[in-house]
């Protein structure tokens, strides 16, 4: 028998299945991708063992694997599904309309690069793609922030100031199939934080027909449900705090909605999301011991977004760096535009430089967070800024104004 209160080294997959395990989900529908396969593999290992009460099916495209999720949550079921890059956007009509629903479903998406050119390893476009779908967004770490994540999620989504669905990011191969120490926590101590699901608002009976997402020709009462829902999403902001300091309370670990890294007295600040920050904090340490004033924040809820908890941490400050592992393509780094518009109304605003890097996977070297590091001084002395930065190669820094040098190259 599996003892559920130890500590295993578990791939960031792994922890995902252990997470869904442990919140008693009842209906997992799925359609397998790369690199996120060995979630649904795990847990219908455990199903067929009988391990696991739930029931598993495979559907035909990750299009019918979002409806049937969807549908099955306003039934009354607590549900869970996962998916992976081109998987996201196949499905991506249905995110609209299960947000619409408001289906407090949860569902990984393991991070990867979108084709064309194809790549198996990691980059943001996927899941940042689905920002404005309705579906909040939790950004994960290390593979014990992904079980965990799960477990406050479902508390999260089911909450009735919020009942949106609710994704977890992970990036592919970096975290998925890498194994860290993961706390798994008892399950009796789970019951006392995530009771079992029972929804209170309307949902799909044979007993009690009704409609969700009418059909109407006026656009006033569009209006109202898009207003609803972006008032139930900010409510998410504050239920989150609740429910993670409850979370914390319970099992010792803490997890805000942005992480504060060396943060104490320092001048400058780098900002990044998910595995890659810890290439960021190694990188902050080393900048720290040569007194470089430097932290490091880590945006972990991307939506709703943290406002108000990113201008407190950006208050003061001299520099600002956002390294973006995405890109809006002929805009630049997607989330630098989001926190340059959160900070537009602070009487006094750092400098804010954009770099944009890690695309499909590619490291990030010492070198190129001295690079921008570097870059950071040097804006806060004169003020010129060139944004964004390509992060091009070890030994080639290139600008935006200089890509017409690389344009067409193969690399």
């Amino acid at each position: 028998m599996h003892r559920e209160d130890k500590r295993e080294m578990l791939t960031g997959n792994a922890a995902a299945a252990w997470g869904v395990r442990l919140a008693d989900v009842d209906y997992i529908p799925t359609y397998p991708i790369t690199p996120q396969t060995e979630i649904i593999e795990k847990l219908v290992h455990w199903i067929n063992n009988g391990e696991m009460d739930a029931r598993f099916v495979t559907l035909e495209s990750e299009h019918s694997m979002i409806t049937a999720a969807g549908a099955a949550t306003v039934t009354g079921v607590r549900v869970f599904t996962a998916t992976s890059s081109q998987g996201l956007l196949y499905g991506f009509e249905m995110l609209y309309t299960v947000a619409g629903w408001r289906a407090p479903l949860v569902m990984v998406n393991v991070s990867r690069g979108l084709s064309a050119p194809i790549t198996l390893e990691p980059d943001h476009n996927d899941i940042l793609s689905a920002r404005d779908t309705g579906f909040l967004q939790i950004h994960c770490e290390t593979c014990q922030e992904i079980l965990d994540s799960v477990l406050i999620a479902y508390k999260l989504a089911e909450d009735e100031r919020v009942l949106l669905p609710v994704l977890i990011n992970m990036d592919g191969f970096y975290l998925s199939f890498t194994r860290e120490p993961v706390e798994i926590p008892d399950k009796n101590e789970v019951r006392k934080f995530l009771p079992a699901y029972e929804s209170r608002h309307a949902f799909f009976k044979a007993s009690q027909p009704l409609s969700q997402g009418v059909a109407v020709l006026g656009g006033s009462v569009y209006t109202y449900f898009k207003y609803q829902m972006h008032l139930a999403s900010m409510n998410g902001l504050s239920v989150y705090k609740e429910t993670a300091r409850e979370f914390g309370e319970l099992f010792g670990r803490f997890y805000g909605v942005v992480e504060e890294f060396m943060m104490d007295n320092a001048e400058y600040v780098l900002i990044m999301t998910n595995s890659f920050s810890t290439l960021g904090k190694a990188a902050i340490k080393k900048a720290r011991a040569k007194g470089f004033r430097i932290g490091l924040l880590r945006i972990r809820m991307v939506r709703p977004f943290p406002e108000t908890d990113i201008q407190e941490a950006l208050r003061g400050r001299k520099a600002v760096a956002v390294l973006d592992q995405n890109i809006s393509v002929g805009k630049g780094g997607i989330l630098f535009s989001e926190i340059a518009g959160s900070m537009y109304n602070e009487k006094e605003r750092p400098v804010l430089l954009s770099f944009i890097g890690g695309l499909g996977g590619k490291s990030i070297s010492p070198e190129e967070f001295e690079f921008i590091f570097e870059n950071m001084q040097r804006a806060d002395k004169t003020g010129e800024t060139s944004n964004p930065y390509l992060l091009y190669t070890k030994e080639e820094w290139c600008g935006m104004d200089n890509l017409k040098n690389i344009a067409g190259r193969n690399t």
